[in-house]
């Protein structure tokens, strides 16, 4: 098992995230696959001081209407919590002001079997856009993006952005099986 980014890994680190990369997997798996898009789960975690890990939102292709992305249903999923939700998932709060979406995404890694969409030829707007916008502190990902549909560039564009993205390794072939579900590849 393989784990790359800016930084050296720690073999700690792999083990940290293996059990988020496999829920993302799991993810997956719920998406209907259709010939002409990939199947793509997500988890976005939580990682606040002097506490577990915390799973606040999970998406999967298509889950929402709209041809929707993985990362953005989470994304929303996570957006459309109200106040007793977000309190009731990051209890306790380590700050004396009640948690808010905005000082939470700071927080939160990402986790997606694939890399997130630069460009989407829907029109909609690119997942790691909005992953960018949401300011996320991280995003390990299962496998690159093939060239199938479009050239994605959505890590560098995470990693110009500020945003640390990490490759995770060892699941890459069941991430691109779980992706290409459907497809005639």
């Amino acid at each position: 098992m393989t784990l790359t980014s800016e930084s050296p890994a720690l073999n700690s680190e792999e083990d940290e995230h293996d059990p988020f990369v496999r829920q993302a997997l799991a993810q997956a798996t719920f998406c209907e696959p259709v010939p002409t898009a990939f199947c793509v789960g997500c988890i976005l975690v939580a990682r606040l001081p002097d506490s577990e890990p915390i799973v606040l939102s999970k998406g999967f292709s298509r889950e929402l209407p709209g041809n929707t992305h993985a990362e953005a249903n989470a994304l929303t999923k996570f957006e459309s919590l109200s106040s007793a939700q977000l309190q009731s998932l990051v209890s306790p709060w380590p700050w004396q002001a009640s948690p808010v979406i905005e000082d939470i995404l700071p927080l939160v890694d990402v986790y997606t079997t694939l890399e997130p969409c630069s460009v989407r030829t829907s029109g909609l707007h690119a997942c790691a856009d909005a992953l960018i916008r949401a300011r996320i502190r991280r995003c390990i990902i299962g496998v690159r993006e093939p060239d199938d549909f479009v050239k994605c560039e959505g890590a560098q564009k995470m990693t110009d952005a500020g945003i640390e993205v990490i490759w995770y390794g060892g699941l890459e072939q069941e991430c691109l099986d779980a992706a290409r579900r459907g497809h005639d590849i």
